[in-house]
């Protein structure tokens, strides 16, 4: 295993940013790493949560089924992105399914050893709650869009977080539609009438996964619900 290089990854991870160099070492000596194919389980809700994972390669989803089969995807991850980091805290159990979107490749930081280090490092245990504060306020507005908002609303947030609120003008989908469908609570039907009157009243243009944002004003007030669509 090549330690200077998990320790280049490691800094560029939000969670550890401003490590020093011994500690981005201590890191790198629990670290476990696990590799999971695509569709494959990397746990369940009820699960004990024993640790939490960082992506490294490939992405992650992370989602709820409720008790008639419906999915709701709470979050999808990338790389550098931390998840099941609560309720390790918490000491309890994962609250939520994740599995693979892809062939991904996950650093997986053990609990009790992770733990371990925090107690004697309290610079890592203050970035972890920067993290978490995050994340928290994260959570809060996904659920905020979802529950009060309507679809269009809830689209026009997303393309706008996605691109910087309309500072890039070009972004990229690395969900399908069916999946970012179940990430804003509506369906794949619906999600594509609405891209499609976007697409009529040049608020974006669709290339491929590829979309243009070309009147980011009109797509803040559709946001914001100052607009609506025809």
């Amino acid at each position: 295993m090549d330690r200077s290089k998990n320790r280049n990854i490691l800094s560029l991870i939000p969670l550890f940013h401003g490590l020093t160099m011994a500690h981005l070492t201590e890191l790198d000596n629990i670290i476990e790493d696990r590799v999971f194919e695509r569709a494959q389980t990397i746990f369940s809700e009820g699960d004990n949560a024993n640790g939490f994972y960082v992506v490294i390669t490939g992405r992650v989803k992370i989602f709820k089924v409720s008790p008639d089969g419906k999915e709701q995807i709470i979050h999808i991850y990338g790389p550098n992105n931390i998840f099941g980091e609560v309720p390790m805290f918490a000491g309890g159990n994962f609250p939520a399914n994740a599995i693979a979107l892809e062939r991904t490749k996950c650093f997986f930081f053990p609990r009790d050893a992770f733990m371990g280090l925090i107690k004697t490092d309290p610079s890592l245990a203050m970035n972890m709650l920067a993290e978490l504060s995050k994340k928290l306020r994260q959570l809060t507005h996904l659920i905020e869009e979802i529950s009060l908002k309507e679809v269009p609303g809830r689209l026009a947030t997303y393309l706008l977080l996605l691109s910087e609120g309309g500072k890039r003008k070009e972004i990229t989908l690395d969900v399908t539609k069916t999946q970012l469908s179940a990430l804003l609570g509506t369906i794949p039907e619906t999600l594509s009438r609405i891209l499609s009157k976007m697409v009529h009243q040049r608020l974006i243009a669709l290339k491929s996964k590829k979309i243009v944002i070309l009147n980011p004003t009109e797509l803040k007030e559709l946001a914001e619900g100052l607009k609506k669509l025809d």
